[in-house]
């Protein structure tokens, strides 16, 4: 089973530009994301996807992996497909892909690895991760997405809001009265089914909620899920950096 690690890294973030490029003691964030994501023991080869000249050569000068993508992908699942073509056109092939957060500089290599571990099973599609959610002010954020999944593990929904809603329950008591999750940003793909989910039309889920992952269930496909108990801490806006402070 070989996967290939691709790390999505746009340049024009409308809430911060040049992101990928910013400075965290001594190293930028993308260097930090590869050279973490170099640690999982699941990965056969790690890339950078990105469509910005400065990052390309920025990723060559500290010896890393990268590759020029469009700049109009409309997502990082779109940018994972361009690099899996241009790939398999030079002959080089994957079974599996892992979508790895360019904005999350310390993430866990254990997570890529858990990830990777869904695909053990040969009939996992699509696999991702969650963690419980243990403040209310999750559950009730939009920014953060929830998901609610079957007995398997196999995701049912992902939402902004609430879910599952408890009924009868003040909100602020619904983590008492049963198991929230919310959904940790990574995904893994297998490579035939990466290139089928790129080609659906966008679904009316999907563009309700602003989750791409709706799409895809929309149309038949299953998510795999596994717990994750690492907290993921992603950069999205200078401010973000604050959240870090303690960790570099």
């Amino acid at each position: 089973m070989s996967i290939l690690g691709i790390i999505p890294a746009r340049y024009a973030s409308t809430r911060f530009p040049g992101k990928p490029l910013v400075m965290i003691d001594g190293k930028t964030m993308i260097q930090r994301v590869y050279e973490r994501s170099l640690q999982s023991v699941s990965l056969a080869k790690v890339i950078i996807a990105t469509d910005n000249d400065a990052i390309n050569n920025h990723v060559a000068i500290f010896g890393g992996h990268a590759m020029m993508t469009n700049e109009h992908h409309r997502s990082g699942t779109e940018r994972c497909q361009e690099v899996v073509e241009k790939l398999r056109s030079a002959g080089e092939t994957y079974d599996y892909v892992i979508n790895i957060q360019g904005d999350e500089p310390f993430i866990e290599p254990g997570q890529i690895d858990q990830v990777a571990d869904c695909f053990s099973n040969s009939g996992t599609q699509l696999a991702t991760l969650i963690r419980k959610i243990t403040m209310v002010e999750e559950l009730t954020n939009p920014n953060v997405v929830k998901v609610v999944v079957d007995n398997k593990g196999t995701a049912l929904f992902f939402s902004r809001s609430p879910i599952p809603y408890t009924r009868g329950s003040d909100p602020k008591e619904w983590l008492l009265a049963t198991t929230c999750y919310k959904h940790i940003g990574i995904y893994g793909y297998q490579a035939s089914v990466l290139g089928k989910i790129v080609a659906l039309p966008p679904s009316p889920l999907e563009l309700a909620e602003s989750l791409e992952q709706l799409r895809w269930l929309e149309h038949g496909y299953r998510i795999q899920t596994q717990i994750t108990e690492y907290e993921s801490i992603a950069i999205d806006t200078p401010t973000d950096l604050l959240k870090i402070t303690n960790r570099t």
